[in-house]
């Protein structure tokens, strides 16, 4: 049964009812959360009615999203990805436990199909006839390919410099691909001025409330699939925010139902360059109020967001100037106890390789950061050892081939004669 409740600001906690379809608070101008009715979930939980074991996609937990019916969703396997235990890679970094949730293998080859599945819905029912995004690439051919699957239009704006795999999908699932000459940051602001000037149904992250509902399916799964023992730790890369903001909210609502008995802490890990997140996070820390929570601070997150003018890094999917979902992600870390780490790019770029050699894992460069900043948690203690930790991968490798091939080098070149490929292999 559906049990939206409300939408919530996310910093001065002013409310709004479920027919209200502004994006951002109408007070302060912040995004917003949605929110569900706790106690009918609790009993839904008690009575064995949530989650929905008859489905093995995001709709398995169709009661905390916030739209209702399955014919408004794509007709697509969104969700339901593996959790792949690696023992011998947590021997190798000192840990208890070690688990990769690999949402590489979701229809677009990304976690934002998660978002993108439950943003279309929204749409669908609300009766709009075109949607549109800004992306660094992922987030747009996700919302490509859903649309594709309902035969929505879709508009997509991305920065000129984005990966030609990621411009190649977009294209491949029919959408009017606007390339930016400029910033994702210049991406973003262009297509909120379109979309409100022309009533197109915008998916921006960190800005539309529902693409948190989506990708907070992923923290579902993590810890039904762990048999509801919740892990110690739950390492995020780190763009915009709304992932981490998102695997928060949803540890959040498992909490308050009865599902988990612990909340896991949250590490966002970032690439050196563009790490806005991290650097919010350590300013707060310095001031002494990293251990406080409550209204007073969420009022105050807006003013202390840092932002990183000219963010580069290797890893495309997470670089950005402004968080736009910095004040949930900021929350959401502190609210779990949670921490930064930051690596750089050749850091990444490593981290790629070791993924696909000691994990059989293909990871795009965002993605296995996570592994590269996990390591460098647990050598600086920041991650005991003691631990039982999961790391999100939230994109395939084969989004970015560019910087793969960066990271493992180029094939043998040999004749076609035996004994030069002897020679070549050393045998």
């Amino acid at each position: 049964m559906w049990r939206f409740a409300y939408l919530e600001c996310v910093s001065c906690g002013a409310a709004q009812p479920v027919g209200y379809e502004g994006y951002l608070c109408p007070k302060c101008g912040n995004n917003l959360l949605v929110r569900y009715e706790t106690e009918h979930l609790r009993r839904e939980v008690r009575e064995g009615r949530f989650p929905d074991r008859a489905r093995s996609d995001i709709l398995r937990y169709a009661a905390v999203l916030p739209v209702q019916g399955e014919h408004l969703f794509p007709p697509l396997r969104v969700g339901g990805t593996p959790l792949y235990a690696r023992p011998g890679l947590a021997a190798a970094v000192g840990i208890s436990e070690l688990f990769f949730k690999d949402d590489g293998l979701n229809p677009s080859g990304s976690l934002k199909d998660r978002a993108s599945a439950v943003a279309l819905a929204v749409a669908r029912a609300r009766g709009v006839s075109m949607v549109a995004g800004a992306s660094t690439g992922n987030a747009g051919s996700s919302m490509a390919c859903m649309a594709a699957a309902m035969g929505t239009p879709c508009t997509i704006f991305v920065p000129a410099g984005a990966p030609e795999a990621k411009i190649a999908q977009l294209l491949v699932f029919g959408a009017r691909v606007v390339a930016v000459r400029g910033s994702y940051d210049d991406a973003f602001d262009l297509c909120l001025e379109l979309a409100g000037k022309h009533g197109w149904f915008n998916r921006n992250t960190g800005y539309n409330p529902f693409t948190r509902e989506g990708k907070k399916t992923v923290a579902y799964e993590i810890c039904e699939q762990l048999r509801w023992e919740a892990p110690h730790w739950i390492v995020v890369p780190v763009g915009d925010g709304n992932i981490i903001s998102a695997v928060g909210k949803g540890l959040e609502e498992m909490a308050a139902m009865g599902l988990i008995r612990r909340r896991p802490r949250l590490l966002c890990a970032q690439a050196a360059t563009s790490a806005a997140v991290s650097r919010t996070l350590w300013k707060i820390e310095r001031s002494g109020a990293g251990g406080t929570s409550g209204a007073e601070v969420w009022c105050e997150l807006p003013g202390l967001l840092e932002c990183v003018r000219g963010a580069h890094t290797v890893a495309d999917s997470i670089c950005v100037d402004r968080p736009r979902d910095g004040v949930a992600a900021v929350r959401a870390i502190m609210e779990s106890g949670g921490a930064a780490v930051t690596v750089d790019d050749d850091m990444i770029l490593q981290a790629v390789a070791e993924l696909g050699r000691k994990a059989a894992i293909f990871a795009e460069p965002a993605a296995a950061v996570t592994w590269a900043c996990l390591r460098k948690a647990v050598d600086t203690g920041v991650v005991e050892k003691s631990a039982r930790v999961v790391c999100l991968i939230t994109g395939s490798g084969l989004k970015d081939v560019a910087s793969t091939q960066r990271a493992v080098g180029k094939p043998l070149q040999v004749e076609p004669d035996v004994e030069a490929v002897e020679r070549s292999l050393g045998l």
